[in-house]
């Protein structure tokens, strides 16, 4: 029994192996990156949005304040003429006017939270992105170089290989000392 289990998991294991260079992982990674900025883009539409909504908020409780300064002004002069009946319709009108305009305000308040965290949100999907971009290029751009290595392609008469081209840091320091030295004044 444990014979055959172990079998199975290698022969898995070898068809999981096909697959993934049968998939070519580059394209895969091409793709991932597509569906990161696909997603971005439509999480960065949706905060446009709400950001139009925020807007729709405020132009309505600007006419709220504005219809409020009218009604006192009118019920000013509904009391001055001794117009009771009159000045009730438009007490009610104040009181409809400053409940809406109090739900207004929570929901801006709540819309300006939401906002605030969404734009961070997307800000670090940017940064993320972007990460990924820069590492997605390395990535490539090494499989293309092993690829060409592979090839037996040569430059120079012998295989191009990005190992080659790697710099230590003591390197680094002895150029740099170098370089110092030869622009110290005399």
């Amino acid at each position: 029994m444990a014979l055959i289990h172990r079998m199975t998991r290698l022969f898995q294991a070898d068809v999981h192996a096909v697959l993934d260079r049968i998939e070519e992982p580059e394209q895969s990674l091409r793709q991932a990156i597509r569906e990161m900025e696909a997603e971005l883009d439509a999480s960065e539409q949706h905060v446009r949005q709400r950001a139009l909504e925020q807007q729709s908020l405020q132009a309505r409780q600007a006419e709220l304040n504005a219809l409020l300064a009218e009604t006192e002004q009118e019920l000013d002069l509904c009391f001055q003429a001794h117009k009771d009946d009159l000045a009730r319709g438009l007490v009610r009108k104040k009181l409809e006017a400053q409940g809406l305009l109090k739900r207004l305000r929570a929901m801006e308040a709540a819309n300006t939270e939401w906002l605030r965290e969404q734009q961070a949100r997307v800000q670090e999907s940017r940064l993320t992105l972007d990460g990924v971009r820069q590492k997605a290029e390395i990535l490539l751009h090494r499989t293309l170089s092993e690829r060409t290595a592979e090839a037996g392609e040569n430059v120079g008469g012998s295989a191009w290989d990005v190992r080659d081209m790697t710099v230590s840091e003591s390197d680094i320091e002895v150029a740099f000392l170098r370089e110092q030295n030869a622009r110290r004044p005399s």
